[in-house]
C-alpha cells in the first residue's frame, strides 16, 4: 500500500493508471544488452519473447524485484527489416521509447487525439505479453516516442 496524501490517485486523467509500465531500449545484440542490464546492473531477467509481426526478440528485465515498477524492454531486430532495425540503423542503439501503462487504451487515445497529438496508431493493437498497445508520435510527445499500453491479463 502507498502513501497518497494529496489523493494524486483520484485525478488521474479517465483512463490513465499512473505508471511507467516499461522503457524500451533498441539493441544490436540481445546477449550484449542483457549483459549490461543483467550482469552488470543486477536486474532480473523475467522472460524473453519473439515478436514476428514487429520482427523482434525482446527481453524483459524487471526494474524492480518486486515487479510492481516496470520494466526494461530491450528490443532487439531478428534480421535488417522492422522499425528496430531502422532505428537502429538510422540512429544506433540506445532508448527507442517509455511506455505508460493505462486502465482505459481507447479513452487515453482518444484524449491524445482531442488534445490534437498525433497518434502512430489508430486503433491498439497487440504486443509484446499479449499488451494492447498504442504509440504517440515523437513530434507530439515532446521528441519522446510514447507508448500506451493496456495488459488485459491484470
Amino acid at each position: 500500500m502507498h502513501n497518497d496524501p494529496a489523493g494524486i490517485d483520484k485525478i488521474l486523467p479517465a483512463g490513465t493508471a499512473g505508471f511507467v509500465d516499461h522503457v524500451g531500449i533498441a539493441v544490436r545484440d540481445l546477449d550484449e544488452g542483457i549483459a549490461l542490464y543483467r550482469d552488470l546492473l543486477g536486474l532480473e531477467l523475467e522472460r524473453f519473447e519473439e515478436v514476428p509481426s514487429e520482427n523482434i526478440r525482446v527481453a524483459f528485465l524487471k526494474l524492480d524485484r518486486t515487479g510492481a515498477v516496470g520494466h526494461i524492454e530491450l528490443l532487439a531486430p531478428m534480421s535488417d527489416e522492422g522499425n528496430i532495425a531502422a532505428f537502429i540503423a538510422k540512429k544506433g542503439p540506445g532508448l527507442h521509447h517509455i511506455a505508460f501503462g493505462v486502465e482505459n487504451i481507447e479513452t487515453v487515445m482518444e484524449r491524445c487525439r482531442e488534445a490534437g497529438m498525433r497518434l502512430l496508431d489508430e486503433t491498439p493493437r497487440t504486443g509484446a505479453g499479449g499488451k494492447q498497445i498504442a504509440f504517440l508520435h515523437p513530434k507530439s510527445g515532446g521528441g519522446v516516442l510514447i507508448e500506451v499500453c493496456f495488459d488485459p491479463g491484470h
